[in-house]
């Protein structure tokens, strides 16, 4: 992985401390996010982004959705470095984490909950300090993960995701990648337009003037990330739709099972995952709903003060 060095560096510079002359003491003792690599197994090797605070009172875990790579959180981890301790990860299929074939990991959402629960003990993360914020693909892999282990988090904030088979709730684009029948025509388009999947994703039916801005170094990301390994990004997000509805009927037939503390929290504007799909969860899961307004699917990246303001309030 000698090549990713120098991304990892600009990341790391971009993430961390100001080093300018002129740097002001407060600039100087900002936390310097370290990008590094965990080997989670024989098959999977995660990129990992951790942001440190000695003095911290907690750990927030922040997950990613599709297309993101753990660049997605800069905004959101440095609003909240000042009282807690961050961690971010590239799922298995996603920027520079392990790409490994379908025989070995089948990047269903059962999949990933079991990476969430290994990276969890090789970070060496104590659970009863622990915050999951998860979106998008995180998030059904974060509560299954708490169906097997009750005390995996002290609270897991979840948003903008598909918990049920409810295609309803879902935009056309995504419910033709749950259907069998055109699932494989959808991967085809991921494969011959990759750059335009990043390109529109975060405008998701937002107004130009609610539309927000993407670093250059995120996008760059994506775009290395999306094809670095034999298994594309859009590759990773094929397969995990073709076990989509067994893992989300897994969990609406146990959630009666989920004792750990959820929150849920759901972009008004989202077009991807309606916030009918968000209410009836939470009502399912007796669990807190807040609703963003005028905020899209990428609440992380349009608001993440407003993200950061959530987490805080979760564990008061």
């Amino acid at each position: 992985m000698s090549k990713l060095l120098p991304m990892i560096t600009a990341a790391t510079l971009t993430l961390g401390a100001s080093i300018s002359p002129a740097a002001t003491h407060e600039d100087v003792a900002r936390p310097i996010a370290e990008i590094g690599f965990v080997t989670l197994d024989k098959d999977i090797t995660v990129r990992q982004m951790v942001i440190r605070n000695p003095r911290s009172k907690g750990v927030v875990l922040l997950l990613h959705g599709f297309p993101e790579t753990l660049h997605a959180w800069q905004a959101v981890a440095e609003s909240l470095t000042d009282e807690y301790e961050v961690h971010a990860f590239d799922w298995p299929g996603y920027g520079q984490s392990s790409r490994p074939s379908t025989d070995k990991f089948s990047y269903a959402p059962s999949d990933y909950a079991r990476v969430l629960k290994e990276y969890i003990v090789k970070a060496g993360i104590e659970s009863s300090k622990l915050i999951i914020y998860a979106t998008d693909i995180g998030a059904l892999p974060a509560l299954l993960a708490a169906l097997e282990e009750p005390g995996i988090a002290r609270t897991i904030i979840v948003g903008d995701f598909a918990p049920f088979n409810r295609p309803q709730y879902m935009h056309e684009r995504l419910r033709d990648l749950k259907a069998p029948a055109t699932s494989d025509q959808i991967r085809t388009q991921y494969y011959q337009n990759s750059g335009q999947v990043i390109e529109n994703a975060f405008k998701g039916g937002l107004p130009i003037e609610s539309q927000f801005f993407i670093s250059t170094t995120f996008k760059q990301d994506m775009l290395a990330g999306w094809s670095q390994g034999a298994l594309t990004s859009g590759d990773a997000f094929y397969h995990y739709y073709s076990h989509f509805t067994r893992d989300e009927e897994y969990l609406e037939a146990n959630i009666s099972r989920l004792t750990t503390p959820v929150k849920v929290v759901w972009g008004e504007k989202d077009i991807y995952i309606g916030k009918q799909m968000g209410t009836e969860f939470a009502t399912k899961a007796k669990a807190d709903f807040t609703l963003l307004s005028g905020v899209g699917h990428y609440a992380h990246l349009q608001d993440p003060k407003r993200v950061a303001a959530e987490i805080r309030a979760a564990v008061r």
